[in-house]
């Protein structure tokens, strides 16, 4: 398996846009180069990111549609609580696991060739579930119709790591929160979709037409308006390089916390009204969105606040803000007091979404930090920083979103134990309280020149420290 690489081709900044290879390439980028950002490259990038961010936005549309659908199902459909669960698990795991390979498909693709083709494939079980969203449909069918779905989650990898090559070092925080961010949204969009679609008596395969043309839309759009760099290249070295530096793994961790709880809580929260608090389908959708929908919007914020003050300081904070939010929903479930649980849930749904900013915002700033303390410097130090962040971002991507199956797995085993999801906010307590452990000790604790980056390479030790990734 091949890795993408971000290393750019010798400077020759004047060339744009060129036909060749099956797609629009460029043969020349340096986003480094402040005369080629300020003359086109900032153009270039931000059409770019504006059609990724619709695609993405689809993509997570797809992926979660099942949190909604779930919302449909009645006893006609002969689904315990467990059962819905389990079905919401699996689809955020397939979501998971694909993000690695379409990470390395931008560069064995291009990456607006891969969007494309991405978007494309969205079709696949959005016209499934259209097909098999009835009663008497077995639960094993929904389950293989949800796996497809899983696709969905795989446009986020190939989307940030196309992105992340677009735009310079000083922009990546805002840039990749804003891109992630504008995809995130798809989870609310379609949540008032079931929501408009249940108030007006409507079934689920109104909200599932709806999102069939959409889908070519998306595609098409990216078909004539992004283009594919052509220094985004295979890299046999990078995915190595990747996954044997621990930070990578470090960073998985701690986006477990911010993104996997995202997404998790996406597609738990109205499971939870429902079974817990007793609330119809049309009363748990007026409030499902409102969470997906202030943490989507707040994640640009995260990443630009991690560019002014430093990623790791933004996400310890937001460890703390989030072990508190859960503290309370430990009480609120508790004592069954919904009053509470929700505007509390809604508050730590925009503290995982501004820790997604913030933490994904680490990710270049850590492995350039590593290029300074091999003693490069300038684009050479850029261009390192480049390879290994766009390597890793699939890996820690994944991991992140397999943190989303643990959360719905937890409401499950909750459930089943105490008829509750206290359970499970006192398992989410403990895994924050070890976010803020982690982040403190590894990139805020040690000294200058005691950083893992400096011990990685003991020929040098330059004044150098992580709080400000």
């Amino acid at each position: 398996m091949t890795a993408p690489s971000t290393a750019p081709a010798p400077p020759s900044p004047g060339r744009g846009p060129s036909p060749g290879r099956g797609g629009r390439w460029i043969q020349e980028w340096d986003p480094e180069d402040e005369t080629f950002w300020q003359e086109k490259g900032e153009r270039i990038a931000r059409r770019n990111l504006l059609f990724s961010v619709l695609s993405e936005h689809i993509g997570f549309s797809v992926w979660t549609m099942w949190s909604v659908l779930v919302l449909f199902m009645g006893p006609e459909y002969g689904l315990t609580p467990a059962d819905k669960f389990l079905l919401t698990s699996v689809v955020t795991l397939v979501g998971a696991v694909v993000r690695v390979p379409y990470t390395f498909a931008v560069a064995i693709f291009g990456g607006r060739n891969w969007t494309v083709v991405s978007a494309a494939m969205l079709l696949i079980p959005t016209i499934a579930a259209f097909t098999v969203m009835e009663p008497g449909t077995s639960f094993s069918t929904f389950l293989l119709v949800g796996l497809l779905a899983g696709v969905g989650g795989g446009n986020f990898a190939s989307s940030m790591t196309n992105i992340n090559a677009f735009f310079p070092l000083r922009k990546k925080g805002w840039a990749l929160g804003l891109n992630a961010g504008g995809g995130n949204i798809g989870v609310p969009v379609i949540q008032l979709a079931a929501l408009a679609i249940i108030g007006a008596s409507g079934g689920p395969r109104v909200l599932l037409g709806i999102y069939i043309p959409l889908i070519l839309v998306a595609a098409v759009l990216a078909a004539l308006f992004m283009d594919n760099l052509e220094n985004v290249r295979n890299d046999t070295g990078a995915a190595k390089d990747a996954a044997r530096d621990g930070h990578t793994w470090i960073m998985a961790f701690l986006y477990i916390g911010t993104f996997g709880s995202f997404i998790g809580y996406s597609f738990a929260f109205g499971q939870v009204l429902t079974n817990q608090f007793g609330r119809t389908p049309l009363q748990a959708a007026y409030l499902t969105f409102i969470g997906p929908l202030l943490g989507s919007l707040i994640r640009p914020l995260g990443g630009w606040l991690a560019d002014r003050y430093g990623g790791a300081r933004i996400s310890l904070y937001n460890y703390v803000g989030m072990g508190v939010a859960t503290a309370v929903l430990v009480y609120a479930s508790m004592r069954q007091t919904l009053a509470l649980f929700v505007p509390v849930f809604v508050v730590l749904f925009v503290l995982s979404g501004l820790g997604n900013g913030s933490t994904f915002k680490m990710i270049p700033g850590i492995f350039h930090a590593k290029a300074l303390a091999r003693g490069l410097r300038g684009e050479d130090a850029a261009a390192y920083g480049r390879r290994l962040s766009g390597a890793s971002m699939g890996l820690i991507g994944a991991v992140g979103a397999l943190g989303g199956v643990g959360i719905n797995m937890a409401f499950r085993q909750s459930f089943l134990s105490y008829g509750s999801g206290t359970g499970a906010f006192v398992a989410f307590l403990v895994w924050y309280a070890a976010c803020f452990v982690v982040t403190w000790s590894v990139y805020l604790r040690r000294p200058a020149g005691r950083t893992a980056a400096s011990e990685a390479t003991m020929e040098r030790k330059p004044q150098l420290g992580y709080a400000e990734v």
